[in-house]
């Protein structure tokens, strides 16, 4: 590949600042920090705010078709006023279903990365600084977790920790099994001893990760097999570990562990995150989601009574190949039936190499907008409901960042709704009890209550 016309990249002895940029979902926001971490113990630093760079990473998502835009949008950006520009490494999703076509493309960027070899980064920066091909998109299982370095104190107290990777549902519209691989479980033994080492470093909040993250399974330190509940049970004996979340689960691994350990586990939260995609079968059948509107209300009706309190979370498409007005109304009706506390929605976007994207009856742009724009009032008007719902309620919230005017800190409900309160004489990291004041589409007003949260 003759790349002599792309812009240089100053030379020297190597990278000493990084900028790790990372799009998506908290799977890639975990694995940039991961990044950042390894190549912090190999004697890099961050570039301070406003700061160029000596290496830009962009640590890509592959979900949407505007998001690969939008990469060599931010690419092409990186090249300076003096005609200069940064070692660039493109990682993630992006590099992994594209490869050394990146480089074509895009031919001042000299390091291409998947998210399985992440952690092969720092010899792709010296084979990058010694005009060496300096792309690797193999998927070995997991190895990568057992070279990057321990994890060290984070900013906030609130921390991601991913515990498995990879597909194997393989839904028609989903790149996911082709850009993240199998499914595979990490061990029981390198998840605690990774959350020991975040709660040890002062996190108070752990958020569990995986594409399919409740389908978990592994061996205990006594050889039985577990499923994401007990993980989740054993990581609750954590000392100054109070909350736990996790995300993202499919309807077919809610086990009835989990549902259970939503009811008797205070410290697993009131708040998940269960994607159904569709209201209608025949959608459902042609995505290749292996459940039923049926077999998931029902799932729904046993959480809720394990815990009635929970807010629940989806994800919906709209516009999915062949889908007629008629089975987008069904859409509607299970948002109605469920009452969502939030949820994300999507037009469909073809992918390139998965099956939908080769079906008839791709639905019209104009349509999809339509559909979209229904579907986002009614959640957004179940979203206010659940806030408005709030008003009134005293709760613990988790300070984790400040706010925008002098002495206001920004923290978290247990059902993950944005509070913000007045609180000079807190910092962030500490639990406080709140009275809500207050609701807006988007977040509460609270202030530091002198009763105990129920």
């Amino acid at each position: 590949m003759n790349r002599n016309d792309a812009p240089e990249h100053k030379a020297g002895k190597g990278p000493a600042t990084f900028q790790v940029k990372s799009f998506g979902c908290q799977m890639n926001v975990y694995d940039g920090e991961r990044m950042a971490e390894m190549l912090g113990e190999r004697g890099m630093t961050a570039a301070a705010d406003g700061a160029e760079a000596d290496l830009v990473i962009l640590n890509t998502c592959h979900i949407r078709e505007k998001a690969v835009d939008k990469v060599y949008s931010d690419i092409g950006r990186l090249t300076r006023e003096d005609g200069t520009r940064p070692m660039i490494a493109v990682a993630g999703c992006v590099a992994q279903a594209e490869g050394g076509e990146i480089q074509r493309r895009a031919r001042n960027v000299d390091i291409v990365v998947g998210p399985q070899a992440y952690h092969r980064l720092p010899d792709l920066i010296g084979k990058a600084q010694r005009g060496e091909d300096a792309v690797d998109t193999d998927m070995p299982a997991n190895s990568k977790f057992a070279a990057l370095p321990g994890r060290t104190k984070q900013a906030r107290p609130t921390a991601f920790l991913t515990i498995m990777e990879g597909c194997d549902k393989f839904c028609t519209y989903c790149v996911v099994p082709y850009t993240r691989g199998a499914e595979i479980s990490r061990s029981w033994t390198a998840i605690l001893d990774e959350a020991r080492a975040l709660v040890d470093g002062g996190v108070r909040e752990i958020t569990l990760l995986g594409q399919n993250v409740n389908a978990w399974t592994g061996e205990d330190d006594k050889g039985r097999m577990q499923g994401m509940d007990g993980l989740a049970r054993e990581l609750a004996k954590l000392g100054g570990l109070e909350r736990i979340r996790y995300t993202t689960s499919h309807p077919n691994d809610m086990s009835d562990g989990l549902i259970a350990a939503h009811g008797d586990e205070p410290k697993l939260m009131p708040f998940l995150h269960l994607p159904v995609q569709s209201g209608n079968d025949r959608i459902l059948k042609a995505m290749n989601r292996s459940h039923t509107v049926d077999s998931y209300l029902r799932i729904i009706e046993r959480v809720r009574e394990a815990r009635p309190d929970i807010a629940l979370s989806g994800d919906f498409i709209v516009g999915f190949p062949g889908e007629t007005d008629a089975e987008f109304e069904d859409t509607l009706k299970i948002v109605d039936q469920v009452r969502y506390a939030q949820c994300y929605s999507f037009k469909y976007s073809p992918r390139p190499g998965t099956p939908a994207a080769d079906m008839d009856h791709q639905i019209p742009a104009a349509v999809m907008d339509e559909r979209l724009a229904r579907l986002q009032a009614a959640i957004n008007r179940q979203q206010v409901d659940f806030n408005s719902a709030t008003v009134g309620r005293t709760t613990s919230i988790l300070l984790e960042r400040k706010g925008r005017y002098p002495g206001q800190l920004i923290g978290k409900t247990p059902w993950l709704q944005s509070v913000h309160v007045t609180a000079p004489e807190y910092g962030i990291g500490d639990m406080v009890d709140v009275d809500i004041i207050s609701a807006g589409p988007n977040s509460l007003a609270g202030e530091i209550s002198r009763r105990k949260a129920a």
